[in-house]
């Protein structure tokens, strides 16, 4: 099939889906929506596949190395002869991948949605936001034009405030959309002068010739010139991208929305906030990854703020109770390895081995957070609530939702041989080649992943006898993506991922020591082991733990009330104080000169309104008299 064709059929496809669902059939026939949206969704996958065939396997590889390719480069908005925003499509190792990524996992999340969602109100909508959603990723992704790119960014803003705030009538869904929305939007807004930069300094938008530009020596010169408070303009446009990034991957301190956004379908966590859109940050670092690394303080701000999330969001959720928000603070602490990675590359002594082993974590991590949080939907549809110290002895209920779970968790915590060991591993090594303190704090944050994630799997599958006999783990819609996913990240772990990802373009070998393996590993087993001791049965020592640690316990569960200073500083210093003052001085001043104005200018046409009286014999009269004046006035 033609290369631009294909391109055009699997981005496009979701949309025809959202146009037709939601204005046509989503509220008249909700199910036949749920069902067309699936199919087309398979058809997108599967030419997903054969795109990704092609581009690996048949015409990708030049010279040794995967090039890029742009099938569709259309004008859009001409503003000069010499700037311009064209439609463009871009081909390359790096959106093929994610293509892939985005497209499995979504067919995943439709497929399970036609049983857990069944019967729920807005049906029909719920699977037209998550077309619109997946169109909007699909054009992010392969976006070759970075004001294109933006706009893609901001429709999975969008996308993911209309799924997180599905339940509508529930006033926490409602506030947790219009908090991912408000904080992503400050970030975005950081964004968005990055891109005004990049433009300033290439005097471009098409990626490829901005980053073309960038890199070369002339504008490198020029962009050092221009400073502001001692950095360059081009560090200051990387650090702006990277406030986007941050935003929308939910790294500290802009990590705030993503537990919260937990209040919409348990399948949209999977899709958003597992696999697809909290990633963008980090693709978007992948994207300009050769402008960030011209400046090494911007790679290491990456790797230090990347390490930080992981420690910060993985302690945090040793105390959560709640399944989706311990799930939710997984995936924090995992986008903070994939940052992590990308910060500590270094194209001399590791070719490069950070940005490989990023992606191919990106790459893992979505298929077994996925199956977490499908898993979760599973329990959550059989037992009704999301509290795991309700839950307890469903592994022979659940018997397929136990094995996806246990899959998910010791892919998580790093055990060999499934998928997360060998991307973690990669990170890992990335680190202790580059900076040992970023190595150390990683090497902790994976025992209390390993931790954490079997403190949840235990009190859901062991802890306590069984107390509702006759739940039913559902039909085959529930258990077929769970089982696909199982498999993926039985096997994904085995792909050569280097030898199609890499930041030049040219096959990359990932390291695998057994040697170096040896510790992380052994912590990995460590935390299961502790995990076990403290909740494979019921018992009080996690109670007594946590009297133990008393207020340091009380402020983590609490997130280190970082949401409570967030408030405060919203509402007692910009509200109160602030926009209070703001709101005095616009009534008191503002307003009251405006009024002043309005009542002089009103008592002045009063005065003179005579002067406009209608009759032309008055005005001939003061006409006469205004020459007589003048006449004498001359005369004088």
């Amino acid at each position: 099939m033609n290369e631009g064709l294909l391109v055009i059929l699997l981005l496009f496809l979701p949309l025809v889906t959202f146009v037709v669902n939601r204005l046509f059939i989503g509220k008249k026939w909700p199910m036949l929506s749920g069902y067309l949206a699936t199919l087309i969704l398979i058809i997108t996958t599967l030419l997903s596949v054969v795109l990704a065939w092609q581009y690996y396997f048949e015409y990708g590889k030049i010279n040794g190395a995967y090039a890029l390719f742009i099938p569709i480069d259309e004008p859009w908005l001409s503003f000069s002869n010499s700037l311009s925003i064209n439609f463009t499509i871009l081909v390359d190792a790096l959106s093929v991948m994610m293509v892939l990524v985005v497209n499995i996992v979504s067919l995943m999340v439709h497929i399970f949605s036609l049983a857990y969602m069944k019967g729920e109100d807005r049906y029909g909508y719920y699977y037209a936001y998550l077309d619109l959603f997946t169109f909007a990723m699909l054009g992010l992704v392969l976006s070759g034009n970075i004001f294109e790119l933006f706009i893609f960014w901001e429709l999975v803003g969008i996308s993911s405030y209309l799924l997180i705030g599905f339940y509508y009538t529930k006033p926490e869904a409602v506030a947790a959309a219009k908090k991912a929305f408000i904080v992503t939007r400050f970030a975005d807004f950081g964004f968005l002068i990055g891109i005004l930069l990049l433009g300033s300094l290439s005097n471009q938008f098409d990626i490829v010739q901005m980053v073309g530009s960038l890199t070369s020596q002339q504008t490198l010169t020029q962009g050092a010139g221009m400073s502001f408070i001692g950095l360059s303009a081009l560090t200051w446009a990387c650090l702006l991208l990277f406030m986007g990034a941050a935003g929308k991957s939910a790294m500290f301190p802009l990590h705030i929305w993503l537990p919260d956004a937990m209040e919409g379908p348990t399948p949209v966590s999977a899709l958003i906030h597992a696999a697809t859109m909290v990633v963008a940050g980090v693709f978007l670092i992948a994207r300009f990854f050769p402008i960030f690394q011209l400046d090494g303080t911007i790679l290491a701000i990456v790797g230090m703020v990347g390490a930080f999330t992981a420690f910060f969001a993985a302690i945090i959720a040793c105390t959560q109770t709640d399944i989706k928000r311990v799930l939710a603070f997984s995936t924090i602490s995992q986008i903070g390895y994939m940052m992590l990675a990308l910060g500590v590359d270094d194209s001399i002594l590791n070719r490069h081995l950070g940005y490989t082993a990023a992606l191919f974590h990106l790459f893992t991590h979505a298929f077994f957070k996925s199956l977490l949080f499908l898993c979760a939907g599973a329990i959550i549809h059989t037992i009704h609530t999301n509290n795991m110290l309700e839950m307890g002895g469903l592994r022979k209920l659940l018997p397929v939702t136990h094995i996806g779970f246990l899959v998910g968790c010791l892919a998580i915590a790093g055990v060999p041989p499934f998928s997360g060991f060998f991307s973690k591993e990669a990170i890992l090594f990335a680190a202790y080649q580059q900076h040992k303190w970023l190595y150390a704090v990683a090497l902790i944050t994976a025992f209390i992943t390993s931790f954490y994630m079997f403190r949840l799997y235990f009190s859901i599958f062991w802890n306590k006898p069984v107390k509702n006999e006759h739940a039913h783990e559902g039909n085959w819609l529930i258990k077929l993506p769970l089982l696909i996913l199982i498999a993926l990240v039985i096997v994904t772990g085995f792909i050569p991922f280097g030898n199609f990802v890499s930041a030049n373009g040219k096959p990359l070998l990932l390291p695998m020591h057994i040697g170096f393996s040896v510790i992380p590993v052994l912590l990995a087993l460590l935390g299961i082991v502790y995990a076990a001791i403290l909740y494979f049965k019921e018992s009080n020592m996690p109670a007594s733990l946590e009297n133990s640690f008393g207020l340091v316990y009380s402020t983590v569960k609490h997130k280190f009330y970082i949401d409570e200073l967030y408030q405060f500083i919203t509402h007692k210093i910009i509200f109160n104080g602030i926009g209070n003052a703001s709101a005095w001085i616009d009534k008191q001043v503002i307003d009251k000169l405006v009024n002043v104005s309005a009542g002089l200018t009103f008592s002045f046409s009063i005065a003179i309104k005579k002067l406009q009286s209608g009759k032309v014999q008055q005005y001939l009269l003061i006409f006469i008299v205004g020459i007589l004046c003048l006449f004498v006035l001359f005369l004088v």
